[in-house]
């Protein structure tokens, strides 16, 4: 793979897993392609012995060998590896990698794909950093019973189907891609990630959060507006404001109802939905809480902490609402 040029140009240049029979042409098995999985995919194919070039692929591929006994010659990064394949091994393939492979007996091959996405954003939730780049190391012959159980159960996965595949697939990814990370992996890393957030990443922070504060906010949704994992997300949200993404968006939920009040229009109830609360009872319980005393004395007076005005940004969110 050309390290110059656009990230683009070099995606462009990569094949995905369904151009594969291109390449390689085998009869398909098995295929998760209508399951809706996202980040993880699976095919099965019986293959008569080849003698193939595989271009750069756009997935790292795990191939669990089934069925068939074969001699497998294999050359990666220009280097050819030797081994004799048979069920219960696995090779691996790393992502945007060219390989050349030579098998003569027929063989039965289950591939697991895992995108980069996954494998990046697992890498950088275990390592609180964000990842440039994993690469798979060269395994053409490997034994791992909890790789292997892994494979065999997206393989069962993709033969049952059903409701909650593909919540069940990405739970399996995320298993996947732990442990390979964990024996079969190597990182490199961005520049190190500043301590706290920038202003401009305060700034599309409170957009989101002000943009769907009514309805879905998610801490997931939170860490992807900022390109991080969840972890990383609230590492920086405690050493920028001192509290946790919950605690910034409850905060934010009280700026929002005390700004709203001062609309004698709106309803407690109506207030309560505006900011996002579950019910008025819930706006209660968190008033008390943060502020030591109801929306209703507040509304009426009797309390002087009324905020008159426009609501504080995501800024100010440690010190304004608490």
């Amino acid at each position: 793979m050309k390290e110059s040029g656009s990230l683009a140009a070099r995606d462009a240049e990569l094949i995905t897993p369904e151009d594969l029979p291109l390449w390689v042409p085998g009869e398909i098995v098995t295929d998760s392609g209508n399951l809706r999985w996202r980040g993880i995919g699976q095919r099965t194919y019986r293959y008569r012995g080849l003698d193939v070039e595989i271009p750069p692929m756009d997935h790292y591929m795990i191939v669990h060998y089934l069925h068939g006994v074969t001699p497998m010659d294999r050359q990666v990064g220009g280097r050819w590896s030797r081994t004799e394949c048979q069920p219960g091994i696995f090779s691996l393939l790393s992502l945007a990698t060219d390989s050349h492979w030579h098998w003569t007996q027929p063989l039965e091959v289950s591939h697991v794909y895992l995108s980069g996405e996954v494998l990046a954003k697992v890498a950088g939730d275990m390592q609180g950093r964000d990842v440039a780049q994993v690469t798979l190391h060269d395994v053409l012959h490997g034994s791992d019973p909890t790789l292997t159980l892994i494979a065999a159960e997206v393989l069962r996965e993709v033969r049952r189907g059903g409701d909650g595949s593909p919540l069940y697939a990405e739970a399996l990814s995320i298993q996947l891609a732990v442990h390979l990370l964990r024996n079969y992996a190597t990182c490199q890393f961005r520049e190190k990630a500043p301590r706290q957030l920038t202003p401009a990443q305060r700034r599309r922070l409170d957009d989101y959060i002000e943009s769907n504060l009514e309805g879905a906010l998610t801490i997931e949704g939170m860490a992807m507006v900022l390109g991080v994992g969840v972890w990383t997300l609230n590492r920086l949200l405690r050493s920028t404001f001192g509290c946790s993404a919950h605690g910034l968006v409850t905060v934010r939920r009280v700026q929002r109802a005390r700004a709203l009040m001062s609309n004698r229009s709106l309803s407690l109830k109506q207030i309560a939905a505006a900011a996002g609360f579950s019910d008025q009872a819930h706006m209660t319980r968190i008033f008390r809480s943060h502020l030591g005393t109801t929306p209703g004395r507040l509304r009426d007076g009797g309390d002087h902490r009324m905020v008159q005005g426009t609501v504080p940004s995501v800024q100010d969110a440690a010190e304004g609402g608490s």
